[in-house]
């Protein structure tokens, strides 16, 4: 992305940006505010860090003001893209500020030669289910997601 995408969101100037590892305290507050999302080991500072430069200029927040109101982490493995913890601060929801983050996103992977993208989201997020299942994306009932710790 490189420059910063302004939109009018419900009448309010949004400002989308690359997400950088100063923003990590911020957008984590974020995520700890928005039910549904669940944080783990994964999820701290430095594994952050470590997912940002791995992914560069994929992930993104966006701010009104200085404030931090929406982010996307957004990577790619070579075949196939993932989005993690798409959040938008209640007070800011309705306003398509999550559909544009995930259409940047979509475009930048697109960008990188990656025609799919997934998502994981909890059966009991509610909201989150919601969102995925209006903004067209199929969920699937076809494989099983198996984790190991190592």
């Amino acid at each position: 992305m490189g420059m910063d995408v302004v939109f009018s969101a419900g009448g309010t100037d949004i400002t989308i940006r690359e997400m950088r590892t100063d923003d990590y305290d911020e957008v984590c507050e974020l995520w700890r505010k928005t039910q549904g999302m669940c944080l783990s080991n994964a999820d701290r500072k430095e594994n952050i860090q470590k997912f940002l430069a791995r992914n560069s200029g994929l992930s993104l927040v966006c701010c009104h003001g200085n404030k931090i109101v929406g982010v996307v982490l957004c990577g790619h493995d070579g075949r196939r893209g993932h989005l993690y913890h798409v959040a938008v601060a209640e007070e800011y929801r309705g306003k398509g500020i999550g559909r544009k983050l995930v259409e940047i996103c979509l475009g930048k992977l697109r960008a990188e030669g990656i025609d799919k993208c997934h998502i994981f989201v909890y059966p009991g997020n509610d909201i989150g289910n919601a969102f995925w299942k209006s903004a067209g994306w199929e969920k699937r009932d076809d494989i099983y997601v198996y984790s190991k710790s190592v």
